[in-house]
């Protein structure tokens, strides 16, 4: 795995190449943030951004969803996915919100996570883009990338968090989280595009591709071309 100066020197290189990263969820307070990152898993983000302005205009405050039950939202969130639980998850966050918090989403992650619905991935996005916490947000685009460059090596969620939070300050992990998402929906895909990424020099996905395809000193090369496998991770 990386050291923290290379993985430093990588999210540097990595921003430059991503320089608007931020969330793509819109949102104008912690409360809409909250809601539609619930929405957001198993969903897209353009998914759900087109549902949620009517539902924040029908439920603007925690206390106002509270109110609402699973089978009202169903039908109004029925396009991001697994709408029953969703429903369920969105009614009770709110009355847990208004019972326990007085209406107000918790800036700690220990509250949060108390909270139906919320894991941490969707912890860290409230608290790092809307309630001003440092936060580290791991998705499946998040793992696939930290442990392809090698920034990251485990498929645990928890794990990666630890370790590229352990790698750089916190002021920086809301930002590089961003970046690593954007850098996995846009290049580093399931299928990726080596081509143009900026720090595939530095990627040990990449140079075991290189390796793979580089016969060994003195072996002679058939005349067909021996099929290349991505290395598994």
């Amino acid at each position: 795995m990386k050291t923290p100066i290379e993985t430093r020197h990588i999210l540097d290189k990595l921003e430059t190449q991503h320089p608007e990263a931020d969330t793509e969820l819109h949102h104008r307070s912690a409360f809409e943030l909250l809601v539609a990152t619930i929405l957001s898993a198993q969903s897209t983000d353009a998914r759900v951004n087109l549902v949620t302005p009517a539902l924040f205009k029908r439920y603007p405050t925690a206390t106002a969803l509270a109110k609402a039950t699973p089978a009202e939202l169903e039908p109004q969130i029925h396009s991001t996915g697994f709408f029953r639980a969703k429903s369920k998850a969105l009614a009770g966050m709110a009355r847990a919100l208004v019972t326990d918090h007085g209406g107000e989403v918790p800036a700690s992650m220990e509250a949060l996570t108390k909270l139906p619905g919320v894991g941490r991935k969707t912890a860290n996005v409230v608290l790092g883009h809307a309630l001003g916490v440092p936060g580290l947000p791991v998705d499946r685009h998040v793992l696939r990338v930290a442990n392809r460059i090698g920034i990251a090596e485990s498929d645990a969620p928890e794990i990666v968090e630890q370790q590229l939070g352990k790698a750089l300050p916190a002021a920086r992990w809301t930002r590089a989280s961003d970046t690593l998402i954007l850098h996995g929906r846009r290049i580093c895909k399931p299928r990726p595009l080596c081509d143009q990424c900026v720090v595939r020099d530095a990627c040990e996905y990449f140079q075991a591709l290189v390796r793979e395809r580089t016969p060994a000193a003195g072996r002679k090369r058939s005349g067909a071309p021996r099929k290349v496998r991505a290395p598994r991770r």
